[in-house]
């Protein structure tokens, strides 16, 4: 068995900025390590005695370097294993809980304390809760024992860009296997809050909170929410609980009913203003506080436009796989995912598109923070059966639960070029697939539009996208020049040669049509092994001109709503990055900003 080697609180940023308490220690560091390539574990009961071999540093995942193992070969199932410290786990109150709380853990996992099983949890990119307390003995013997299984060439688990393959192969990247997000410990009373859901009112003036606790709420139990903007009271209300279900709070700011104070608050990206939010509830003799914020801001679609607080807005996004050399999938530092986002904006982009991930809480809490549009992707899956289905439909709709309430999010995107539903255009179980689960999103959160699959084969999209990876600058901006030939595009194949509508035909004129994926021109300091990209440039001023001609002729259309750049920086053998893989750009700061951020000819 191996101790683990943390310090409390050892991330500067809460692992779940939107639900914080002050009672929490960070659980990421070194732990005990092992494969089970023979899948021996549990009937030897290794969650009894974790003697392992090895090491590990969580959260990164085995395949990577920054985890000390760095093997990129095929295990399917992983266990880890840590002491706690009489200090992690003490309890100020002799009836709070202990929860362990895991980021994701990719795919299933099963949690032991003390050789009881404490959690079971499916899904590698949704978070999930083991509840130590009745196991612990709290004198420094306690041992928290994770096994992880992660099929290698299931092709039905939601797995995005993860390769089914030894090799990545043109798309696909290195597996990520085990845990790969934050791991974290925190004391809770016996009636706590489980999830804060907030909402905002279609003219801003009023914030709804949805409170959801471990059980029912009794008549007597009191509500208190306070809303802080720099210092300055919004809002301070205290409510009981309804006789039957859940409260569900209407909490009005009366600032915002001044037409000439309304813009004061509003959340965009350049102005990304977030009211802070404490949330008290107390009952049966127990309290529990919650620190949390919310951003005023409201999304939708009109006249062809994307909307932002009921204005046109044009979305300037670039393709972010969230993808390290040295960590993969998970993020080196809280640093890196701030940079990440600084990166993006300094660019000139005001949105990212997280492609075949859910992106780490504290990056969702940095474009909240700095002010970034973000795209939110379920990472697909590859074949079409009913064990497939219900995998994406029950991850997906906790990843929608777990970020609705990020201001930052403004758009939900199901499937991407039909990955997981091949054929929706001959099988109708595939397009009722596609329909299902957009209107099932739609049906959870009704204040975002849905991409139903986003590049082509539309079912019922809020917003039209197409994926064109058309290199020639001339032939790219005929194509979007006008709403007749949006029309002709959006009325039969595509760039990719692929059916843009999978049924009815597209409104032109009144969905939004983004082009979602463009570029990927390939770039490299000095060509060694063998790399992947759409188009070549072979220089740095080549780069730019072409960069000068595809950003171009979107910025000259009157009739598109917005843009995706693929892609942020290279992955692996993918070099099409508008930086290399260590964040470096490839053509200056200023002169990418000069390509994508100029004026846009978009129709207000």
């Amino acid at each position: 068995m191996t101790a683990s080697t943390t310090t409390p609180n050892q991330s500067p940023i809460h692992p779940r900025p939107q639900l914080r308490r002050n009672s929490w220690r960070s659980l990421d560091g070194r732990w005990g390590f092992a494969y089970d390539d023979d899948e021996v574990g549990a009937a030897e009961r290794w969650f009894l005695d974790p003697d392992f071999d090895r090491t590990i540093e969580v959260p990164f995942p085995p395949e990577s370097p920054a985890s000390g193992i760095g093997d990129v070969g095929e295990h399917s199932v992983v266990w880890y294993s840590t002491a706690l410290t009489a200090e992690q786990v003490g309890r100020t109150h002799s009836s709070s809980r202990l929860h362990v709380h895991f980021g994701a853990v990719d795919y299933a996992a099963t949690v032991w304390i003390n050789g009881s099983q404490a959690a079971s949890h499916v899904g590698g990119h949704t978070p999930f809760t083991a509840d130590i307390t009745d196991h612990v003995r709290g004198d420094g013997t306690d041992v928290l024992v994770v096994r992880a299984i992660d099929r290698f060439h299931d092709v039905g688990q939601p797995r995005g860009k993860q390769d089914w393959l030894l090799e990545p192969h043109e798309i696909w990247y290195h597996r990520t296997t085990g845990i790969w997000q934050p791991v974290w410990i925190e004391e809770v009373p016996e009636t706590h809050i489980t999830d804060l859901v907030w909402r905002t009112t279609r003219g801003t003036d009023s914030v709804i909170l949805e409170l959801l606790t471990n059980r029912p709420l009794s008549p007597e139990a009191v509500v208190n929410v306070r809303l802080d903007f720099e210092g300055r009271v919004l809002a301070d209300m205290t409510v009981t609980t309804p006789a039957t279900g859940m409260p569900i709070i209407d909490i009005p700011l009366r600032d915002q009913r001044n037409g000439q104070h309304y813009e004061k608050l509003v959340w965009t990206p350049e102005t990304p203003r977030l009211i802070d939010a404490v949330v008290t509830v107390s009952d049966r003799g127990f309290s529990d506080e919650a620190h949390s914020y919310v951003g005023l801001r409201t999304v939708g679609t009109a006249n062809g436009r994307f909307l932002l607080n009921d204005r046109p807005y044009f979305v300037r996004a670039v393709l972010e796989q969230g993808f390290w050399p040295e960590s993969h999938l998970a993020a080196p530092s809280d640093d890196a995912l701030r940079a990440e986002v600084e990166l993006i904006k300094a660019m000139g982009f005001n949105a990212a598109r997280i492609h075949q991930k859910a992106e780490d809480p504290r990056f969702l809490y940095w474009a909240d923070r700095l002010g970034l549009l973000i795209w939110g992707e379920a990472p697909g899956a590859f074949e079409f059966t009913t064990s497939a289905m219900h995998a994406l439909t029950q991850e997906w709709l906790e990843l929608v639960r777990r970020d609705r309430s990020h201001p930052s999010i403004v758009t939900w995107v199901p499937f991407n070029e039909s990955w997981g539903i091949r054929d929706l255009l001959v099988d109708p179980a595939q397009r009722a697939f596609s329909r299902g689960l957009s209107d099932l999103t739609r049906a959870v959160d009704p204040s975002r539009p849905v991409i139903s699959n986003d590049g082509w084969e539309h079912t019922q999209s809020d917003i039209l996208t197409v994926h064109d990876y058309e290199a020639d600058p001339d032939r790219f901006r005929a194509r979007y020049a006008d709403n007749a030939a949006l029309a002709t595009l959006f009325g039969g194949y595509g760039p990719s040669d692929r059916m843009m509508m999978a049924e009815g035909t597209a409104d032109i004129g009144r969905a939004p049509v983004m082009v979602s994926e463009f570029g990927g021109i390939k770039f490299e300091r000095s060509p060694a092994a063998p790399s992947w990209g759409y188009s070549t440039s072979a220089t740095t001023e080549e780069l730019e001109a072409h960069l000068r001609g595809l950003f171009g002729a979107l910025l000259d259309s009157r009739v598109i709503a917005g843009f995706c750049y693929t892609q942020l920086t290279d992955t692996m053998q993918e070099a099409n990055g508008l930086a290399f893989e260590d964040r470096t750009p490839k053509l200056p700061l200023d002169v990418l900003r000069s390509i994508i951020a100029a004026e846009s000819n978009a129709k207000p």
